[in-house]
């Protein structure tokens, strides 16, 4: 048949949809409604909120901004034309932070005259070359028994640990009790710390700056301490306690020298309890590293 003269079908005919008691009662009729929406409870709400990383209040009730007058949108009046004024006094502006470079200076000075866990920690109650320290509840310095054999080092301090002023207070911190449990250790036969003394807002990553800043105190703390093993748990912790750029995956249950500068410490990365909540399934890798440093104790 020639082409030009082919067949085509007539298109087949949709009934048109009438409005009537029920808008388009012809459309969508073989389509479920969509189920209505089901209330928020207040727990969830707070769920959600603490997962945004919104952990705590600014006021005691809450404010409706819509209807405060003073934040009212309103259209701004026109202002008058401005009158010359004096020339005003000159005033001291506050104090603006030090420069990294300059703060990273003086971590490491006042690191290096702390003679003590006392002195040091009351030389990072002072020192104020690092921002998170201006956002931070307080100084979470230390948990346990100084000169333990074993020290614990993870990366930075939460929520529940910014409250209490201890490290690995919150879920994590159960965890790492438990595992220490299972290797005969707890609180009183170790020394638990954070490279990073203060909160980050919101649980964040602290930044490389940050970190740099804070190196110095966590470096003395180690050497007044003087454990026997070091244990780096995390990736963040082991690169910058550690100084390699592998990975945790690659550096945990291999064995490094910390070099406090008088003597050498066998360190070992291992997973940080925050993330074997997170993969479960980890925990058999990590508990290969637990019975490492079992086994290097009973040397």
């Amino acid at each position: 048949m020639d082409p030009a003269f082919r067949i085509v079908p007539e298109p087949t005919r949709v009934p048109a949809c009438r409005p009537s008691g029920r808008i388009f009662e012809n459309c969508h009729k073989d389509h479920p409604r969509m189920p209505p929406a089901q209330p928020v409870s207040a727990r969830d709400l707070l769920a959600f909120h603490l997962e945004a990383g919104v952990d705590c209040a600014l006021a005691d009730g809450p404010v409706n901004r819509l209807d405060d007058p003073h934040h009212a949108l309103e259209a701004p009046a026109k202002p008058a034309a401005p009158s010359p004024a004096p020339a005003a006094p000159p005033h001291a502006s506050p104090a603006a932070p030090p420069p990294p470079d300059a703060a990273i200076g003086s971590a490491r000075e006042m690191a290096q005259r702390a003679a003590s866990l006392d002195e040091l920690r009351a030389l990072m109650e002072a020192f104020d070359g690092c921002a998170l320290k201006a956002t931070a509840s307080r100084l979470v310095f230390a948990d346990g028994t100084p000169g333990a054999r074993v020290m614990f080092v993870g990366e930075a301090p939460g929520r529940d640990e910014d409250i209490e002023g201890l490290p690995f207070v919150g879920r994590s911190g159960k965890l790492l009790d438990r595992m220490m449990a299972a290797i005969g250790l707890d609180r009183r036969t170790a020394y638990i710390a954070n490279v990073i003394p203060w909160r980050p807002p919101g649980n964040r990553t602290p930044t490389p700056q940050e970190t740099q800043i804070c190196l110095p105190f966590i470096r003395r703390q180690i050497e007044l301490v003087d454990p026997d093993i070091l244990v780096c748990l995390g990736n963040p912790a082991t690169q910058t306690l550690l100084g390699t750029r592998e990975g945790i995956m690659r550096t945990r249950g291999r064995w490094f020298d910390y070099d406090t500068g008088t003597r050498k410490i066998r360190a070992l990365p291992s997973f940080h309890p925050a993330y074997l909540l997170r993969s479960p399934i980890y925990k058999r890798l990590a508990w290969q590293d637990l019975c490492a440093v079992r086994a290097a104790l009973d040397a």
